[in-house]
């Protein structure tokens, strides 16, 4: 990223992802924003390898430690359990202090305390570690979502969370990869000082050159009055600025309670792969630890391409007036029906296909939690209460998520098998097609409605 912004938009890799995003746009719109995005991803990519750490090296930790599958199971939760507990506050402290601040606090305790694991002398020490980098990662989903909120207008809303998104599949792919051959060479220790490190070197570029985009001084001056002018509609010019909403009111309505459960159903089988996939690779397959991470890369990676496209290409399809009533709940609903792919797994015999069909459920479950959050920032009308509703829908996800490597410990040890895991995995995305398409449907206006409404 350099010291020169004037030069950004000259750098190639973002517009691989993102086709046209660094291109000029409509109306000779210059897009630096797109840098945002790249933000964005990364951070997300460093949050998920971080996360995939213990995945990778579960078989060696255990075996120092003597681990039962179901001890393991709570281990490679416990990040969870303080992820949960910290949403709700940490979407109250993105609406009051922005997103630069909580990104950046979110980032140095989960990277410190990733660091910190390679040093586990006892299994409690590292359940604390996890404890304290679940803390950190809270952050994450509801401060970059208040950025996306701010730095995009809603027509680009389904492509930027589909690269933000994008990152939580990219991230356990380069993990699986680079993390299994670290651990196979220096120790299971090794990986987690190399998978921490790298968040400091983000947390560095942030605070150089990250803010908002009526602060930042490498934003042309027609990007910066086109951002805007539409971040909150063709009208934003002549909306007033609302009161936050209170919990308890925001609580009450059904939309919420959609988001919550839609990402709940789908964030199960993504944990439970993302926690128990090496694993089951090694132990059901007969895979060694290196080809394991390797062959765990492969779903994370597609999904992780094709996220980006099917973002893209809802941003094609949905108009401005679809997008602004939260029409994306209808290709979200389809998406959730193919994540249920996973269901076919346990009567699959071939490892390639097995990996196939998990890539493809992963590709339609990682685009349907980009285009839930990208609904938030749709059906939300006051930007003041979008940490909140975003933190509340993370916590549906990671409500489920936190209970799926759980309850593949216990599925495992008492069935000696994954296929009844991959069952469940597979029926809750049923759950969330259906509430997702009936919950959902109408507007997250403020508690106090404004006097002036969009033309």
């Amino acid at each position: 990223m350099g010291c020169r912004p004037a030069r950004l938009t000259a750098i190639r890799p973002a517009a691989t992802v993102s086709g046209r995003i660094l291109t000029h746009g409509g109306n000779g719109v210059n897009r630096r924003r797109a840098w945002i995005c790249v933000f964005l991803f990364t951070l997300t990519t460093i949050n998920y390898a971080d996360r995939v750490a213990l995945s990778i090296a579960a078989k060696p930790v255990s075996a120092e430690f003597g681990l039962s599958h179901v001890e393991l199971g709570y281990l490679l939760s416990s990040f969870l359990w303080t992820y949960v507990i910290c949403l709700i506050p940490v979407g109250l402290l993105v609406d009051r202090f922005g997103g630069k601040l909580m990104n950046g606090l979110g980032i140095g305790l989960w990277s410190t305390a990733t660091v910190l694991t390679g040093f586990a002398p006892s299994f409690l020490f590292m359940m604390g570690t996890r404890l304290a980098m679940g803390m950190g990662e809270s952050t994450s989903w509801p401060a970059c979502n208040r950025v996306i909120r701010e730095w995009f207008p809603a027509s680009e809303r389904g492509i930027a969370n589909a690269i933000f998104g994008a990152g939580s599949a990219f991230g356990p792919a380069l993990g699986s990869f680079l993390i299994a051959w670290v651990v196979s060479r220096l120790g299971w220790r090794a990986g987690f000082f190399a998978a921490g490190a790298t968040g400091f070197l983000w947390l560095a570029a942030w605070y150089l050159l990250f803010d908002r985009p009526e602060r930042v001084g490498w934003l042309h001056a027609a990007e910066r009055d086109h951002i805007l002018t539409h971040r909150d509609g063709h009208a934003a010019s002549r909306q007033p600025d609302m009161p936050a909403s209170s919990l308890a009111y925001l609580l009450s309505l059904p939309s919420v309670w959609g988001l919550f459960l839609t990402q709940g159903s789908m964030v199960y089988g993504g944990y439970m792969l993302l926690t128990w996939l090496p694993t089951y690779l090694q132990q059901a397959k007969g895979l060694n630890l290196l080809n394991a991470g390797m062959t765990s890369a492969i779903p994370f990676f597609v999904a992780a391409v094709a996220s980006i496209l099917l973002g893209r290409l809802s941003d094609r399809l949905l108009s401005h007036d679809a997008v602004h009533a939260g029409q994306r709940r209808s290709m979200l609903a389809v998406l959730l029906i193919g994540a249920a792919s996973v269901l076919l797994v346990p009567s699959i015999n071939h490892l390639w296909l097995i990996v196939v069909v998990l890539a493809f459920a992963q590709a339609m479950g990682l685009t349907a939690s980009a285009l839930n959050f990208a609904l938030v920032t749709d059906l939300v009308r006051s930007r003041t209460d979008i940490g909140k509703v975003t933190s509340i829908t993370v916590l549906g996800g990671n409500t489920f998520g936190l209970s799926a490597p759980i309850i593949t410990g216990y599925i495992v040890s008492l069935s000696g098998s994954f296929d009844r895991a991959f069952i469940v995995a597979g029926l809750l995305p049923l759950l969330g097609a259906a509430a997702t398409f009936f919950l959902t449907r109408r507007p997250i206006q403020p508690q106090v409605a404004p006097v002036l409404r969009f033309a």
